[in-house]
């Protein structure tokens, strides 16, 4: 039998899956984003004359230069309110979602912060030819409010420096995060000056409309940044209750608080936690719950990355915590299929273990692929065989490093433990005869094995055996049916992610695919789903990255 590289066509283009059609106040936020940025190039052509402006020499590069500022001044609005944590606006859009727009605006902003900078500073040199430092003084520091103007760009520069991927990957998070709070005072500095010296600011109604885009900022972030997470500290009075040792450098940490059912969190949400815990206990760091959340406990699974995580591990039972959310979109609440396939790699299995404890589905309906390095980094290995044999959830696991940063398969061999099926599910599931994977001649872009795969129809013990030694010995029960020569003949240079992800999940086009893992690897897997015909609306992510 001859594996094939080519997916049926007409499960490459699945159907969109149905969507909800319940209005929200978040659906008009995108246009009403844009009908501000159009009233701001009003607000220009009213003031200025708009396109007129620029055919006159002297007043063209100032002209030019006032409209950036405008655009800027609105961008840098619109991202402090896609960030300020808007309980339905992060639910409607997925937090994911906002922080790329985010980033994406945000750079925008500071484009357009340049050019307003560098054309007035050319349109003061060029009206004082022989006196361009004193002009320029007068511009960047003497003029009302420009001092304020230019620390607050200076501050705005910093950030965005230290946002470019490159500065981001040499910085800890919380290093990151404390400089990124900066962006609130550089936009607060640079407010003033707008006002007294910005021609478009001086009739009454464009100043209405400026302070009302300002004051609401301004309300919304102080609301739900700052006053909602103080009142819901205090009400729900979360305390550490017990630190557990998960695997080597990983941490459960089980937090008991009041009337947590109050907050309507659901499995695969997170929060902002802070651990009142000594120096150091204001800067915040995102932990995703690792167990559906209980009216009166919450539990987050921590893995040492930085200061803030190596200090969980040494928390004491009683300390209080402070939180930010819930946050986050990868519920089950957005599901739009009965069946889930559901994809985890390293300490990503957090949101997946909670998911797969209280998501609603029948028996056969869920599939967990769950990637690792070594056994003893497998985080809830106990824990989901026992929601897989009391749930009826087939567990795929891929120990090992990954074969190529362009795939999501492990260079180890897949194991299949069979016996999270219950005897009444599907009999083709445990079947010897579905294709399986082959041996290593595989390309490096692949995510095929190392080895041959293990479909595991033994018991739990023996599944355990097989996948600690990462052979295909056999164990005390059944052997492990593998791939013949003829099962593994497709062409070496094809990239195959997608036709095995396809073989062991057939029906893949008509599930929900949550994927959480470091963005590459989320990468690898959404091209192969989309590739394996899966629609790009039922693949949620949630990337652990910042």
């Amino acid at each position: 039998m001859t594996l094939s590289t080519e997916l049926p066509r007409g499960q490459r283009t699945p159907p969109a899956p149905p969507r909800r059609g319940r209005f929200t106040l978040a659906d008009p936020l995108g246009a009403l984003a844009i009908l501000s940025v159009v009233a701001v190039v009003a607000l220009w052509v009213m003031n200025q004359g708009g396109p007129l402006s620029l055919t006159a020499s002297d007043r063209a590069t100032g002209s030019l230069g006032l409209l950036a500022g405008l655009l800027a001044s609105d961008l840098m609005i619109l991202q402090v309110l896609l960030l300020a944590r808007i309980p339905w606006v992060e639910r409607s859009w997925g937090h994911d979602l906002l922080t790329r727009r985010h980033r994406l605006i945000g750079f925008a902003s500071f484009w357009l912060m340049t050019a307003h900078v560098i054309l007035f500073a050319v349109e003061r040199s060029t009206r004082e030819p022989t006196a361009i430092p004193d002009a320029l003084l007068r511009l960047f520091v003497t003029d009302s409010w420009m001092l304020f103007a230019t620390v607050g760009t200076l501050l705005l520069i910093m950030v965005v420096v230290t946002s470019v991927r490159a500065a981001r990957r040499r910085l800890r998070y919380e290093s990151w995060h404390l400089l990124h709070l900066y962006s609130y005072a550089g936009i607060a500095a640079t407010f003033p000056h707008t006002f007294t010296d910005g021609a478009d600011f001086h009739e009454t109604w464009t100043r209405v409309y400026w302070w009302c885009l300002y004051g609401f900022a301004f309300a919304a972030t102080l609301l739900h940044r700052v006053a909602l997470p103080a009142w819901r500290s205090l009400y729900h009075r979360l305390r550490v209750e017990s630190v557990v040792t998960e695997a080597p450098g990983t941490v459960s940490v089980t937090l008991k608080g009041h009337r947590l059912d109050r907050m309507r969190t659901a499995s695969g949400q997170f929060f902002v936690w802070r651990f009142l815990d000594g120096p150091g206990w204001s800067r915040g760091n995102p932990y995703t719950l690792s167990a559906a959340p209980t009216p009166d406990r919450l539990r987050i699974t921590i893995k040492s990355a930085g200061d803030g995580s190596e200090r969980a591990a040494r928390l004491t039972p009683g300390t209080r915590a402070l939180i930010e959310g819930p946050y986050g979109t990868l519920t089950a609440r957005h599901r739009t299929h009965p069946g889930m396939l559901l994809m985890a790699a390293g300490i990503g299995i957090t949101p997946m273990r909670a998911l797969l404890e209280d998501a609603p589905y029948a028996p056969g309906e869920a599939t967990l692929i769950y990637r690792y390095g070594e056994d003893e980094h497998a985080v809830f290995a106990d824990e989901l065989r026992a929601i897989a044999a009391d749930r009826g959830v087939e567990l795929i696991l891929l120990p090992g490093p990954r074969r190529a940063d362009t795939s999501w398969q492990a260079a180890g061999p897949l194991h299949r433990d069979g016996t999270s099926w219950p005897v009444a599910g599907p009999a083709h599931r445990m079947d010897a005869s579905r294709p399986a994977a082959g041996p290593v001649q595989r390309a490096d872009t692949s995510w095929q094995t190392a080895g041959p795969a293990h479909r595991t129809d033994a018991s739990l013990q023996a599944a355990a055996s097989a996948h600690r030694v990462g052979t295909s010995r056999q164990t005390a029960g059944p052997a492990h049916p593998t791939a013949t020569p003829e099962q593994t003949t497709a062409p070496t240079h094809l990239d195959d992610d997608a036709q095995v992800l396809k073989n062991l999940v057939p029906d893949i086009a008509h599930r929900d695919i949550y994927v959480c893992g470091p963005p590459t690897w989320i990468t690898a897997v959404r091209k192969a789903a989309r590739a394996a015909g899966a629609h790009r609306d039922s693949v949620h992510t949630e990337e652990f990255a910042w």
